[in-house]
């Protein structure tokens, strides 16, 4: 297994599967249709234009095992320091320690990247994202209590915060 650094060309179809296998059977994301694949273009644009990380895990064949990035929290300026990742892992390999090797290398692009706060918004029933943000050091911020509607039923949205040390030099501009 090796860490990558995914592209448009040689994932967007594996991360796509990803995607819309979470979307289809868990509430890892509220969404309710299938995103097509023009839909990875201006995903990967975003990241780009951002600056923003998309890591992804390989095995010997070169299958992506997962991939996690972060993006924008929030479009003001003043939120420029927090971002907010994610980490999905291809449901044939879930439960073998892939999501803790991902958000250890978030984390470190986070710091290297100058991020001060990483946010990770989590159903609140995902027991196993939850424990691994809070052994990763991430604190519950708060829950939205029936944020979202899917699977015929209401959904609370959990956040969980990961305060760093960086930027070195903060700036207000």
């Amino acid at each position: 297994m090796k860490m990558i650094d995914c592209t448009e060309q040689r994932h967007a179809h594996a991360i796509l599967e990803i995607f819309n296998e979470a979307i289809v059977n868990s509430t890892a994301l509220y969404d309710y249709h299938e995103r097509s694949i023009a839909s990875m273009a201006p995903w990967f644009a975003a990241k780009r234009n951002g600056n923003f990380p998309v890591i992804g895990l390989e095995d010997d064949d070169g299958k992506l095992l997962g991939f996690a990035s972060y993006g924008t929290f929030r479009a003001w300026p003043a939120y420029k320091y927090s971002v907010e990742h994610s980490i999905y892992i291809h449901p044939q390999h879930r439960g073998q320690g892939l999501g803790k090797i991902l958000l250890d290398a978030v984390i470190v692009e986070a710091r290297q990247r100058q991020v001060h706060t990483l946010i990770g918004e989590i159903d609140a029933t995902n027991a196993a994202s939850i424990a691994l943000h809070t052994k990763a050091g991430f604190a519950e911020a708060g829950i939205i209590k029936q944020a979202a509607y899917k699977f015929d039923r209401w959904l609370d949205l959990a956040f969980y915060q990961l305060v760093l040390t960086t930027p070195d030099q903060p700036r207000a501009e």
